[in-house]
Parts: C-alpha cells; structure tokens; sequence
C-alpha cells in the first residue's frame, strides 16, 4: 500500500524520499521526551508501526526525536508546585503544532485530561499492567515498614492512599527517572519507594519488585500504563497509518478513567485513582477514589456496565465523588 503526504508541496512515499520540485521530504517523526523509559515507548511504537505497515521498515522511514520538558529539566520540586498538569507533555504538543514533529509519544498517565485544539489520540497500544510496584531491600511487604519509616514517592495519589493506611509512615519526596529513584532507595534515602509495574516492565527491571500492589488495596493513576499516540486533527493520512495499532481495548479502558478525572475537574493537588477493565464479554468494572493528600478523608466508588458506555460510567463515578467530597474538599485542596 501506497501513502502519499501533501503539506507544504512536499510528496512523500512513506519509506522512500521523493521530490516535488528541488525539495526532500523528511521521514515521520515521532517525538518523545528525553528519558530512557520515553525512548523505549517510542521504540515500541516505531515497532508496532512497522509491523503494521511494510511500507515503514526501509530505512529512515520512522525517527525519533526527543523534546525537553519542564517535568524533565525541574527535578528539585514536587510536580504538584510545578502546576502539575502537562509538564511532561506541553512542550511535545508545542512541537507537534508547529509541524517540527508529526507525532507524539505519551504515557497516557501524563496527558492532561483536555487536548490542546486540534490534536488528537489517534492511536493507543495494548496497555501493560497498570498496577503499583511497593519496592524495599529491606522489607517484605507494605505492612512490614516499620512505625516512621521513610516512603519516597513524588506522587500525591501515592501519598494519600499510603497515609490512608499508614498515617504512622513518613512520605517524602522523591523524583527523577525510574533508575535515579532506584539508586537513591539503594544509598539509603528511603526505606521504601512506589513505581509503576509497566515502566519497570518495559525496562526489564522487574526484579527490583518487592511486591506488586492489587488495585483491592491500591488504586493506580488514570490510564498508568498505556501509551497514547497523538497527530494533528487534521492529518488524515498519520491517522490512516495509527489506525492498525489502535487497541481498542484499552482505549474504552482509558476513555472510562479519563472521563472520572473530568468529572473531578481537580486541581493537580487533587490526589485521584482510577482503573477500569474488562470483566466479562463487553463489560467494564470501574473502581474510584478521591482523598486528601493527608490521607486523613477518602471517598471510593465502583461502577460495572457495558463497554460502550466508558465514558458515561466514567463521568457518573467522577460526579458522584464529587458530589460526596463537596465544593470545600477541592477547595481546600487546591
């Protein structure tokens, strides 16, 4: 199959460089952010992609640029004071709106839950295991820690449903990439640190797991796990290409979750979990929560319904909890 780019006079037959007049086009390129884990989720795309269109495995087809975000280059404050939502993500869609990549790779868990005008997510992979990984060279398990003990994590979904349970526990925080915070738990600087099973997945790192934590006792983040893959609105040919690798699963998975943080509108204080997934032939169970980063008040919802449904369910458990937690909850949040 054959697919021709038309922007700026420019021909392009995906693989190969042709000319319109004296000018090349250049190869689809696929930004991403700087990171080790970044990097291998835009490998894993380029993978997908090729497996999916024979027309990209000559070479130079695909590359892969990285783009410097402010969540990058800011590693001495918690993100919440950093204004939280798309410091991983608005400088990629910077470059993607002005044309100096043609698309982009997400951890869906840090796309804001609105989309700069016209952009989409045209395309999403089967997404890897959502869940928490509890990691400690010296203890077994989450109950194991010992009164005081010190928990690192830069995550405030994290914090509150750990306080919830252990208001006994000293959290900190912690950032940087997943190696950076397993070097840290290594020279000591916690007792204990939380990431997620599927970064640590996709590099290999699995072994480092002390115990994987059950969505039953701890919720993850929204869409944790799944990679999203946004273009412009308005190229229609990237769409055609993404369309073989759009799991549809994990999209209606990830519409519901999505759909519970838009109901919640929270501020990026706002401590929120939130995992649906198939149950039965298309059904979906939804499981929420609110808190307050103290881990002093908490409310949990549930939803089960069809798969068509996704976003309903979503936003009918998001304004439940709202409605439960009050204007005064957000407020004092944010």
């Amino acid at each position: 199959m054959v697919f021709l780019f038309r922007n700026n006079h420019f021909t392009l037959r995906v693989g190969k460089h042709y000319t319109h007049g004296m000018t090349k086009r250049r190869p689809i390129r696929i930004g991403t952010r700087s990171s080790k884990l970044s990097r291998v989720q835009a490998e894993e795309v380029m993978s997908h992609l090729m497996a999916a269109n024979m027309s990209l495995t000559e070479p130079g087809a695909l590359t892969i640029q990285v783009v410097r975000t402010t969540g990058d280059q800011v590693l001495d404050r918690p993100l919440a004071d950093l204004g939280g939502k798309g410091l991983f993500t608005k400088e990629i869609e910077a470059a993607l709106l002005a044309n100096e990549i043609d698309i982009a790779v997400h951890s869906m868990k840090d796309v804001p839950t609105w989309l700069p005008d016209g952009l989409i997510i045209a395309g999403c992979l089967p997404r890897e295991d959502p869940r928490d990984a509890f990691i400690s060279r010296r203890y077994a398990t989450f109950i194991d820690l010992p009164r005081g003990a010190t928990l690192a994590t830069s995550s405030l979904r994290r914090q509150a449903q750990v306080l919830s349970r252990r208001s006994d526990l000293r959290v900190v925080p912690m950032r940087g990439n997943v190696g950076t915070r397993l070097r840290k738990l290594s020279e000591g600087e916690a007792d204990a640190i939380l990431l997620a099973v599927a970064g640590l997945k996709r590099l290999n790192l699995t072994d480092h797991v002390t115990i994987v934590l059950e969505p039953e006792e701890f919720l993850p983040s929204a869409a944790q796990g799944a990679i999203g893959i946004e273009c412009r609105a308005d190229d229609d040919t990237l769409k055609s290409l993404l369309k073989p690798i759009f799991d549809v699963n994990t999209d209606r998975c990830i519409a519901a979750e999505r759909a519970t943080l838009a109901a919640l509108d929270g501020s990026c204080r706002t401590p929120i979990a939130v995992l649906a997934e198939l149950a039965g032939e298309g059904k979906l169970f939804l499981r929420a929560m609110v808190a307050m980063p103290d881990g002093s008040l908490r409310y949990d919802t549930e939803r089960r319904g069809s798969v068509t449904d996704a976003e309903a369910l979503g936003k009918d458990a998001g304004e439940e909890l709202r409605g439960r937690a009050g204007p005064d909850f957000f407020a004092e949040i944010g």
